[in-house]
């Protein structure tokens, strides 16, 4: 099997794209590692922008484009979770109201800000100071962008991450999903739970009438990605047992493993994390080693640091 690195033009620049009335989301190439997606809706006297970015210089871009909109402050920054990616840039929108789920603030606060471990290649994060959310809900909050209801939901178990929230507009029918949805990307789910995720997906995610969902990573899309993420998580569930009933580790399967139609999509290393995962939704393990299991993706990748472009 070849390593997760793939070769890298010159990224270019982020699409500001109007999904829908004076809503927007904001797409960052190539949404591999550290490079996601956010949005915003601009009403008439301020902004409410779903995530930051994961550096300094990177957000402070994004805000520029929504200054390119609309003149109005942002007012409210939704955390859809505790990741770097989305959170490490809150600190730029300072005074705006972070709001997110009362686990996403205890993760971000107890995770913090490592820096440059070696596990990704590193990165100029800027002047990063970890900035939690200071409104947190535990199951709903609803926030009102003009005469526009903006529903702020926890997905109600581990997924992603422990603290996964959707952002959705039901007027306008567009749904921010963070990442639950990975479009064009390997879903990573170290953190959450695969059998959680799939639940969510079915359950929660799916029932939503939405016109157009904006992923944590990759283009905005239609709800056909919902069965697409699905079918590769239900292929993980299937080739973590048969791991487990061989007795191989999470590495030692993810080097024998096929991908099949999975195989070109980005950061493809993050099956092994993923079988880390699914080996504790199985019951073979009862903790997952975070730390152990990072490392084994960059055994995965060659002995080098995963690729990272943010």
């Amino acid at each position: 099997m070849s390593s997760s690195r793939h070769e890298h033009p010159e990224l270019g620049p982020a699409e500001l794209i109007e999904v829908a009335d004076r809503v927007f989301a904001y797409i960052q190439p190539d949404g591999t590692w550290y490079i996601n997606n956010t949005g915003f809706v601009a009403g008439r006297e301020s902004v409410i922008s779903v995530d930051a970015c994961s550096t300094e210089r990177r957000t402070r871009a994004y805000r520029e484009r929504i200054a390119s909109v609309t003149p109005a402050p942002v007012s409210v920054l939704i955390n859809t979770h505790h990741h770097g990616d989305h959170t490490y840039g809150n600190f730029v929108f300072k005074p705006a109201t972070i709001i997110g789920h009362e686990n996403c603030r205890t993760e971000l606060i107890e995770y913090g800000f490592p820096g440059n471990t070696g596990i990704w290649e590193p990165v100029e994060w800027g002047a990063v100071a970890v900035t939690p959310p200071n409104l947190t809900f535990t199951d709903r909050v609803r926030l009102w962008s003009d005469e526009y209801p903006v529903e702020v939901s926890y997905v109600g178990q581990a997924a992603h991450t422990s603290n996964d929230s959707l952002v959705w507009l039901p007027e306008q029918e567009v749904l921010f999903c963070g990442d639950l949805l990975f479009n064009g990307g390997t879903p990573f789910l170290l953190m959450g739970s695969v059998r959680g995720a799939i639940e969510v997906l079915e359950s929660v995610v799916a029932p939503f009438p939405a016109r157009v969902i904006v992923p944590g990573h990759g283009a905005p899309c239609d709800r056909d990605l919902i069965a697409t993420v699905v079918g590769y998580l239900r292929f993980v569930l299937a080739t973590a047992q048969k791991g487990i009933d061989a007795g191989l580790s999470p590495l030692e399967l993810a080097r024998q493993t096929d991908l099949g139609e999975y195989d070109g999509w980005l950061d493809r290393e993050r099956i092994v994390g993923n079988l880390h995962r699914a080996y504790a939704d199985l019951g073979a393990v009862d903790v997952v080693d975070l730390r152990g299991a990072l490392a084994d993706m960059v055994n995965f990748n060659g002995g080098q640091p995963l690729s990272c472009y943010a």
